[in-house]
């Protein structure tokens, strides 16, 4: 981690767009910019809150300990989140790790100055509180599918999601580059259980893999394996 010269622009992340036009120069007072290599945490999980990170520029998994020697990733933020606010409360020790997934800029703000922003903002405290319920309901929808749900189901859902949020290439892959071993902590299985029913789903001609690039060739296909129960 390296402290950037060069900040955001004051409109793109979540923190700048929701809060009050006479409030930016207060952000733009308190704040600092970092540049994380790849592989970099951010933060860890089990270590006391300093603040709140906002991406200007690259990927942060947020991940949580799996056992002993494994992980789960719960999001994948990019351009414009927020990352670290699953440490807000009185408990206030990170319950999750963020690491950069490629190069990446982000802001920093302390928690003492986040916490007034809230105080100050009501509509950005509006909108951090419906983007809490919406992360609540992604969570519990994801627990619930590492209980019911295949891991060829899993696969499929995990794919339209990314899709979903990160879009396409002009090539037509997807518009995120992930290892497959981050790709099976995504989705909550093992490298090898995962890289077993890629290739099935390959064989079968719904997807395509090239390197670490994903292409959906039968999107119809894929919805159809996520409501599989079997």
């Amino acid at each position: 981690m390296k402290q950037n010269k060069k900040n955001c622009d004051l409109h793109s992340c979540v923190l700048c767009k929701q809060c009050q036009s006479d409030w930016l120069p207060a952000i733009d007072a308190a704040r600092k910019s970092f540049h994380f290599k790849k592989g970099e945490l951010l933060f860890t999980e089990g270590k006391e809150v300093t603040g709140m990170f906002f991406v200007t520029n690259g990927l942060v998994k947020v991940h949580k300990k799996w056992g002993s020697d494994k992980e789960l990733i719960l999001r994948i933020a990019k351009d414009g989140d927020i990352v670290g606010h699953r440490g807000l409360g009185s408990d206030t020790i990170y319950p999750v790790s963020g690491t950069a997934l490629e190069p990446t800029d982000v802001c920093f703000v302390s928690l003492d100055f986040f916490n007034s922003t809230l105080k100050v903002n009501p509509d950005f405290l509006f909108q951090l509180m419906m983007f809490f319920a919406a992360e609540l309901k992604e969570s519990e929808k994801k627990m619930r599918n590492l209980a019911h749900m295949t891991v060829k189901g899993r696969t499929a859902n995990a794919l339209l999601a990314l899709q979903q949020k990160f879009g396409t290439n002009p090539d037509g892959s997807l518009g995120i580059t992930l290892s497959r071993q981050d790709f099976a902590s995504y989705i909550g299985t093992t490298y090898e259980t995962s890289f077993r029913t890629m290739n099935e789903l390959a064989d079968e001609k719904i997807i395509k893999m090239e390197g670490k690039n994903f292409f959906l060739l039968n999107e119809e296909k894929l919805i159809a394996y996520t409501g599989d129960g079997n």
